[in-house]
């Protein structure tokens, strides 16, 4: 049974991070679908408390890239992707999903800056604002590249399918 999840969820997660590879956009029917799936599944072999248990793991896990959602720094893809992993990890994993997810997103990061991939124009921008009383905020952030640029966004489903992935394996 292990090895059947394991399998699926490599297909599922997969296509999905290739997509948002190629596109930067992560279908609706993949993400909402992959929770509802998940979620049925536990109610069907687990009963309610598998349920509620998915289910608050997947609020969790949601809501942990919520805020950054709201800033413009994550996309609802992401989100809900990230939604329907809590789901199928549930509360026991959900700690080594999170922590693996967000070990492999900054690893992508600076992959792709170092590979030319990402524009750092915003990160740099970013932590001149916190840290340089000196730094004329307004006129770097006239600078910067447009929010939408391909080259201004992680596809975070490859950390969040690497997360997952480690977790349900661990």
């Amino acid at each position: 049974m292990q090895f059947v999840l394991l399998l699926t969820v490599l297909v599922w997660a997969g296509y999905l991070s290739w997509t948002d590879w190629r596109t930067r956009l992560l279908p609706n029917w993949l993400t909402v679908g992959g929770a509802v799936v998940a979620l049925v599944f536990r109610l069907a072999l687990g009963g309610w408390n598998s349920f509620i248990d998915g289910f608050a793991a997947a609020a969790v896990a949601g809501a942990v890239l919520l805020i950054p959602f709201l800033m413009k720094g994550a996309g609802g893809g992401d989100v809900k992707m990230l939604f329907a992993a809590g789901a199928i990890t549930g509360s026991g994993k959900l700690f080594m999903l999170l922590w693996t997810t967000s070990l492999a997103g900054v690893v992508m990061g600076v992959i792709m800056l170092l590979c030319g991939q990402l524009e750092g124009a915003r990160m740099r921008h970013l932590v001149r604002s916190l840290f340089d009383w000196r730094y004329d905020r307004a006129a770097g952030a006239a600078t910067l590249p447009p929010k939408d640029s391909v080259r201004a966004r992680i596809p975070f489903s490859l950390p969040i399918t690497v997360g997952l992935l480690v977790a349900l394996m661990w």
